[in-house]
């Protein structure tokens, strides 16, 4: 059982907020409940947090811009959004953004302390994984740190989101091999994202903006057509 994790939840319905309460500090959770998205902002942005539970509609500020000022902060925390809002739009939307889960209402409590329980048990092994392999890799420019999270090309800092680092990091530590969008979403997102693959899209979208030097024609994501992508090594390059 996960002790002495912290979690935010910001959601309008007491109701709601009572059960996950009650359910999460039974697992021995700490919980902080803020009943509107301008409350819930405040406390997100005084730090600590292990994950956030946020509703997607919500008083003030809404729980989509809630989860987008969360990610351009420089600590990662895990997000299970949740509404009642149940069309794949909205779904789609919140993974874009970067929430790692989507529970749509009504829910079973019990499947979402299992969510939750997921979520940290993933986190804590992309830690030791990060531990085992904590060796910098580079590719021709391209500088890859897993420790510090920073990704150099040509020598200049390039900003990436949390979920773009995960996904280039995966490609760099399995150069040449072929990845369909759903192994991805498996591998770097979760098994919960089943049917979503076009995120896999948007992010290989953004990344190619970033550290392609013509994002129209890579030479570094590959789309291997029928198939998926690849990270591709040019015959000078030596992963270090």
């Amino acid at each position: 059982m996960e002790k002495n994790k912290k979690i935010l939840i910001v959601e309008d319905d007491s109701n709601i907020a009572e059960l996950l309460t009650l359910h999460l500090t039974d697992e021995g959770y700490e919980i902080t409940h803020a009943p509107d998205g301008n409350l819930g902002v405040a406390l997100l942005e005084k730090g600590g947090w292990d994950a956030l539970i946020l509703d997607l509609m919500l008083p003030g500020i809404d729980g989509l811009e809630i989860c987008r000022r969360a990610r351009n902060m420089t600590r990662y925390t895990p997000i299970i959004m949740i509404s009642a809002r149940s069309s794949e739009v909205h779904r789609v939307l919140g993974l874009e953004l970067g929430a790692d889960d989507y529970l749509a209402k009504p829910f079973s409590m019990l499947e979402l302390v299992a969510r939750v329980k997921a979520l940290f048990r993933r986190q804590e092994a992309m830690g030791r994984n990060l531990q085992m392999d904590a060796g910098t890799l580079s590719f021709k420019g391209l500088v890859i740190d897993p420790i510090s999270r920073e990704v150099l090309l040509n020598q200049q800092s390039i900003e990436l989101t949390p979920r773009e680092f995960d996904l280039l990091y995966f490609f760099a530590r399995n150069p040449g091999k072929v990845f369909s969008r759903l192994s991805l979403l498996n591998q770097v997102w979760g098994y919960q994202h089943e049917g979503y693959e076009h995120t896999v899209n948007t992010h290989i979208n953004r990344l190619r903006i970033k550290i392609e030097a013509n994002p129209a024609e890579p030479e570094r994501i590959l789309t291997v057509w029928g198939m998926g992508y690849k990270f591709m090594l040019s015959s000078d390059e030596n992963q270090g």
